[in-house]
């Protein structure tokens, strides 16, 4: 899997004259030493800058907005700290002037009950709603800490902290995106439809390729060819391949090194392939394995041209740097009404699996015979928690919108083919009938993790519809 990516945020310490600046100065050393500890860079004003390194004045507005227009490409974020009541027109200006369109943090810092004093009073519980209501005033989306007031360096702001990295990662990541879609959407699966010109409206970009195309270079492609070589020994690493005929395991190298040539060169990030069964028939291998692994290494790959479900898995992936995969909603699990079987045939990542290996596609098998299904990654989804999305195109209403929540994969008895675990989700049924009411596709992307409120979170930065489930508080 691909490191984690350190975070580097833009930070503003909010200062007003008329009230203890000495805090301002305290303030800032503290929040500095809290981005320190968790291993992100903090771009500030130095005191050199500004008093004390605070903004308060327009002046210093200016100063700010300078230093984060000169690492705008770095800043993934701005967070806003307020260790005294904060000059609000500071704040935004210094936010407006930047040109920075990224997530922004409103943090306060808590008065004592025992030091009230004029002296030591801070009243930045106040101070936040005024400039709450400036950044609303200029059209400045924000993000707010669990609690109205929390001291920068408690487990509340910690976790908070960790919550708004992994919105500002899935904001970064989906600028400018760029999504392959390898092949057709297959005639059979109307419900993988969606528009790439409202993605555009977005600034996500779909970039085609037909599978004649992908074809053709792979049958000009030798078998001794390096890249073709090269890809072989990967599969043959990372999975067990004991009864797979030599010339599968070739065709799937092949495969894998045409698009992931295709996929550097056109450039895009992430794809969706169709398989079903044109790939089978005409090639003769599953893509499983290939997308599987493009999948274990954060590079999402969903089947059936599913774009909005390699997009929906992206973002878990984003938020939680660790792989998605892309389920089906598919079976009750006996009658259970907070347990489903979430299951694909399966091009699954490795992470997900408590072991596993390569077969043959079981369902297609019926159809294009089994030694032309090769390359499935079967076996049984561990457990532990889990995060889940789905977003996509509303066609009718011009809008991109979606859903996400948070539930668990458990240690329940399951005996079936492909990939497959059994998921406990609260409230189950009421999740069910909002994908069916609103007709929300039968694909939902997972990931293991509980990030699933920064999913939702990042959806308003983008001003995309978000439900989460079973309800939020905020």
């Amino acid at each position: 899997m691909a490191a984690e990516r350190k975070m580097t945020f833009g930070v503003i310490v909010g200062n007003r004259g008329f009230f203890p600046d000495h805090l301002a100065k305290t303030g800032r050393e503290e929040i500095l030493s809290v981005l320190q500890g968790v291993g992100a860079t903090a771009i500030v004003l130095g005191p050199e800058q500004s008093k004390y390194g605070a903004v308060e004045t327009y002046t210093e507005a200016q100063h700010c907005a300078e230093l984060f227009k000169k690492n705008a490409e770095k800043i993934d974020g701005i967070i806003v700290t307020l260790p005294n009541f904060g000059e609000e027109r500071g704040i935004v200006d210094a936010i407006r002037l930047s040109g920075l369109k990224v997530p922004v943090l409103v943090q306060a810092t808590p008065d004592r009950s025992d030091a009230m004093t004029i002296a030591t009073r801070r009243d930045s519980f106040c101070g936040k709603m005024s400039c709450c209501n400036n950044m609303m005033q200029y059209g400045i989306n924000y993000s707010l800490t669990t609690l109205h007031t929390e001291a920068v360096n408690s487990a509340e702001f910690k976790a908070d902290l960790e919550w708004f990295s992994a919105v500002c990662r899935i904001v970064k990541g989906l600028k400018n995106l760029r999504i392959g879609a390898i092949g057709a959407r297959p005639t059979a699966f109307n419900t993988v439809r969606y528009s790439e010109r409202i993605f555009e409206t977005s600034g996500i970009t779909i970039e085609t390729i037909d599978l004649s195309e992908i074809f053709g270079r792979i049958n000009r492609m030798k078998d001794n060819d390096d890249a073709a070589q090269a890809k072989l020994a990967a599969i043959k690493k990372y999975v067990t391949t004991a009864g797979i005929p030599d010339d599968a395991l070739l065709k799937m190298a092949k495969l894998g090194a045409v698009i992931e040539n295709w996929m550097k060169t056109s450039p895009v990030t992430i794809s969706a392939v169709q398989c079903w069964t044109s790939m089978e028939e005409y090639f003769g291998v599953v893509p499983c394995t290939v997308m599987s692994m493009m999948s274990n290494e954060l590079i999402p790959s969903a089947c059936e041209v599913d774009v909005p479900g390699t997009l929906s898995m992206y973002m878990l992936a984003l938020a939680s740097q660790t792989p998605s995969a892309l389920l089906d909603w598919n079976n009750n699990y006996g009658s259970d009404p907070n347990k489903c079987v979430c299951f694909h045939c399966s091009n699954l990542p490795k992470h997900f699996f408590k072991d596993v290996k390569m077969d043959y596609q079981e369902i297609i098998a019926g159809t294009v015979g089994k030694l032309n299904t090769f390359g499935t990654c079967v076996g049984r989804v561990k457990p532990g928690v889990m995060s889940y999305a789905r977003y996509s195109t509303d066609d009718r209403r011009g809008i991109v919108r979606g859903y996400t929540g948070a539930g668990r994969f458990t240690e329940d008895p399951l005996e079936t083919f492909g990939g497959a675990g059994v998921a406990e989700i609260p409230k189950l049924q009421k999740l069910l009938k909002h994908i069916c009411r609103e007709g929300f596709e039968h694909h939902v992307a997972a990931n293991f993790s509980d990030v699933s409120k920064s999913i939702h979170e990042a959806a308003r930065y983008l001003g995309w519809e978000s439900y989460y489930h079973p309800g939020d508080e905020d």
